[in-house]
């Protein structure tokens, strides 16, 4: 498989991935509830992890597998525009603490999250 074609398939499940959690989490998109990006930014931080981590060291990947899981699932399924466009609402809309919550729990979850699998997967 043509590592183009691997991030373009890759970058689309992860896309309809990330969209499925935040329709059935923000109840159809009707108001921003940065949760689901929350969510879906760290599930696609731990796969990383994991993919990074495990399997790198366990098994060889090739560069397409790289390709389509890092590059183009992960890539598709985390999304910091989504997250910078809900900070920037809630502090729009005079929620600083929301906002500034969001930063750092969103910041803090994901590198904890590479942090304990890379101790994990050790």
């Amino acid at each position: 498989m043509n590592l183009w074609f691997a991030v373009f398939l890759g970058g689309g499940l992860g896309s309809v991935t990330r969209f499925g959690i935040s329709a059935i989490t923000t109840n159809n998109f009707k108001h921003i509830r940065p949760e689901a990006t929350l969510i879906s930014n760290i599930l696609a931080t731990v796969i990383l992890g994991v993919v990074l981590y495990y399997f790198h060291e366990k098994y060889t990947l090739s560069d397409t597998y790289k390709a389509f899981i890092i590059t183009g699932f992960c890539g598709g399924f985390s999304t910091f525009s989504t997250f910078s466009y809900e900070t920037l609402e809630l502090i729009k809309h005079h929620s600083y603490i929301y906002g500034t919550a969001n930063i750092l729990i969103s910041i803090t979850l994901a590198i904890a999250s590479l942090v304990m699998i890379s101790k994990m997967l050790q």
